[in-house]
């Protein structure tokens, strides 16, 4: 029904036409990325297929089936700078693929629609806003907010869009493309070690981690290094370095979770003064929301502890969160056949990182995704790969899915 060379050509086509020495170069919002797109348009000519772009720059190919209810298969083809050849585009070029496997098999009407999207700019790589397109097909715009974001150069995110031919004030409409979609699949790389660890090539994703992200920040006195004593120091940076260890062990306590502080600054920030101030942040991410809760219950009584133990104070404020977003148990256990009927065996995990995924199943959408083994559990950096044998299961295997869930879609 597919033919896996057929996807890693193509993606061998887009690597070389967007990538260079240093990776990926398919930052949404900018020519390569308009680039990438027209070089997947001409992919369409031969295929019994519409296609158009939504009013938040979604790219949506529809096979038409007897059933206007529709499986449909997405990813997305921008990158991060300097990014990986698979990173989203992996799902992108593979739904193509099995698109074009349905249509020859059903000869061009198979028993209910199906549908392929292109996601605009999950990454969030230029202005800072990932997800942007799946929210708002998800009615999740933050119109107001996107005016005014900025790149590194001053150019606007509206300024961007426009040059793509999209106008800001319209992009919640995308949210008209929700009609008639019975079950949404992604194919993506782990971009962690998991699998590999493991020795598989294939897994099944259970849903997407909540995430909590803090901004913490200890208040101390700064004071001259030479002159104060050890004693009746209050250094910010010590009750901060304090938090920084213990989180390792707070969520080391539970299999899935994670947790980084992955910025520290300290004010004044010179080598002659004992610190005043310590800004970091702190995100802690879990598939269970009670999990979630609990790590941060635990960091912010550790960090009062440590603020005492410094004589400092310490203060919290929220950046972001997301809860939890657990995939359709159905499609899950299909996901799990279709890679052992492929592999033999199965293994299934969640997603620390967000994907578009996320935001289609927050609005009830039956979802799931499948994840292909990471080398060296890589991603966002050109050293990003994968076997291609696992590639090619990975085709193989999402065809398989494809065709269970038009018929789990039939039933329904």
């Amino acid at each position: 029904m597919v033919d896996p060379k057929a996807v890693l050509q193509h993606l061998d086509e887009l690597r070389a036409l967007t990538g260079d020495a240093d990776g990926a170069q398919r930052v949404a919002w900018t020519p390569v990325w308009l680039r990438a797109r027209t070089w997947f348009e001409d992919k369409l000519k031969d295929l019994p297929v519409e296609h158009h772009y939504d009013a938040a720059g979604n790219h949506w190919v529809t096979l038409p089936g007897e059933s206007p209810t529709a499986v449909v298969l997405g990813s997305h083809l921008d990158s991060v700078p300097n990014g990986g050849w698979l990173d989203g585009c992996l799902g992108v070029v593979c739904g193509l693929e099995v698109l074009s496997g349905v249509a020859r098999k059903y000869k061009g009407k198979p028993p209910v629609t199906v549908k392929l999207v292109d996601w605009a700019d999950e990454e969030g790589a230029r202005f800072g806003r990932s997800l942007f397109g799946s929210a708002a097909f998800a009615g999740n715009p933050t119109i107001e907010a996107d005016r005014g974001r900025t790149d590194r150069e001053g150019v606007t995110l509206e300024e961007a869009l426009k040059s793509c031919g999209i106008a800001v004030e319209d992009i919640g409409k995308a949210a008209e493309e929700q009609k008639d979609l019975g079950a949404y699949l992604e194919l993506h790389i782990e971009q962690g070690p998991i699998l590999e660890g493991l020795g598989k090539s294939l897994g099944v994703v259970q849903g997407t981690k909540g995430v909590e992200r803090w901004a913490i920040t200890f208040h101390g006195q700064e004071a001259h290094s030479g002159s104060t004593p050890m004693e009746v120091r209050r250094d910010a940076l010590a009750a901060c370095a304090k938090l920084a260890l213990e989180i390792r062990p707070i969520a080391g306590k539970h299999p899935q979770s994670v947790a980084t502080m992955g910025s520290v600054k300290t004010y004044p920030g010179i080598v002659t003064a004992v610190v005043g101030r310590c800004e970091a942040t702190l995100d802690m991410r879990d598939l269970d929301a009670e999990v979630l809760a609990e790590m941060l219950r635990e960091a912010r009584a550790a960090s009062e502890r440590f603020a005492a133990e410094e004589k400092c104070t310490v203060e919290w404020s929220k950046i972001w969160s997301i809860e939890p977003i657990p995939f359709n148990p159905e499609l899950i256990a299909l996901c799990d056949e279709a890679v052992k009927e492929t592999v033999g065996e199965s293994e299934h995990l969640p997603s620390g990182p967000l994907h578009d995924a996320a935001e289609v199943a927050k609005i009830g959408i039956p979802t799931v995704m499948m994840f292909v083994q990471s080398l060296n559990g890589l991603s966002h950096n050109k050293l990003e790969d994968t076997r291609r044998e696992h590639l090619e299961q990975a085709v193989e295997a999402m065809s398989r899915l494809t065709e269970k869930t038009m018929q789990w879609v039939l039933q329904k």
